[in-house]
């Protein structure tokens, strides 16, 4: 339990970090996106893990099974799905396309990531506090 409880410690202190590193406004805003869809993957992954589960990694399609188990982890209204999985679509086309990433999709991102990594948080503090400090 002590073990579990230290890595979800460890998501949320990266989560955090991530999310203040995506303010810096001096930071391009494909960097500024990158952090903050980073912070979005670590939110996700210590819900899961709080509920007893570990994503694959290893398998293609891990991001998505990352945002559609948030309705099931943390019940994430489906609206908020819609938006992080249209964040993921962007991610993707940037990574694999090298689309561009303006600070609209940057501010968005950041704005989605202040949100769920408080969410996380409170529903950790709730149906889990054994996990939290």
């Amino acid at each position: 339990m002590l073990q579990h409880k230290q890595q979800i410690a460890k998501l949320l202190a990266a989560a955090t970090r991530n999310l203040h590193d995506a303010g810096i406004q001096e930071n391009s805003p494909e960097t500024r996106f990158d952090v903050a869809y980073k912070a979005i993957m670590q939110s996700a992954i210590a819900a899961l893990q709080a509920c007893g589960y570990r994503p694959d990694t290893n398998r293609p399609g891990h991001h998505v099974t990352l945002i559609q188990s948030l309705p099931l982890t943390i019940g994430l209204a489906s609206d908020h799905t819609i938006v992080l999985d249209k964040l993921r679509t962007k991610r993707n086309l940037s990574d694999y396309t090298g689309a561009d990433l303006d600070e609209v999709a940057a501010e968005a991102c950041v704005k989605e990531v202040k949100w769920l990594l408080t969410e996380v948080k409170a529903w950790l503090k709730e149906k889990h506090p054994e996990l939290m400090d």
